[in-house]
């Protein structure tokens, strides 16, 4: 059991590692580039922008109350996601690591720099996605994962205890 929890610790640390070590190059770089856009190939670009509401810019206020609240709101989801790292097993387990160490990369962004900053810039013909970090990404890919077992594994374990 703790050689199970360290690895789960292990992967949660090493999301969040991952998306710091992203940030302070991307922040490194964006002084170096004067804040212009990095254009990598024609669908990706780097570019920062500092995102003070949820995924995606979403809920962006200016008014600290509320992007006080949206911190806390995100705090206690990271603290039930660890709940739910502890009482799953398997393919949901790891899902929870997923969607928690993005969380926490991006909290802790919140708490250290009162916004997230997020560079990746996927586009298409002119079509630009919302411009997202390698927090978003664990948190996008955990999430799908969750829906994924939730709607595939689920009902197929459902199917075969019939």
């Amino acid at each position: 059991m703790l050689k199970n929890n360290m690895l789960n610790f292990f992967l949660l640390v090493f999301i969040f590692v991952i998306d710091r070590l992203s940030k302070i190059y991307i922040l490194g770089l964006d002084e170096i580039i004067n804040g212009n856009t990095i254009s990598v190939n024609k669908f990706l670009n780097l570019e920062l922008v500092w995102n003070r509401g949820v995924a995606f810019g979403i809920l962006s206020f200016q008014e600290s109350f509320w992007y006080n609240i949206i911190t806390i709101l995100i705090f206690v989801i990271i603290i039930i996601l660890i709940y739910l790292i502890f009482s799953s097993s398997g393919f949901k387990k790891y899902s929870y690591i997923a969607v928690c160490g993005g969380a926490l990369g991006n909290v802790f962004d919140r708490i250290l720099y009162n916004s997230v900053p997020d560079f990746i810039d996927l586009n298409y013909n002119d079509f630009h996605w919302f411009i997202f970090n390698v927090a978003d990404i664990f948190i996008t890919i955990g999430v799908f994962c969750l829906i994924f077992d939730e709607i595939i594994i689920e009902k197929y374990k459902n199917e075969k205890n019939k």
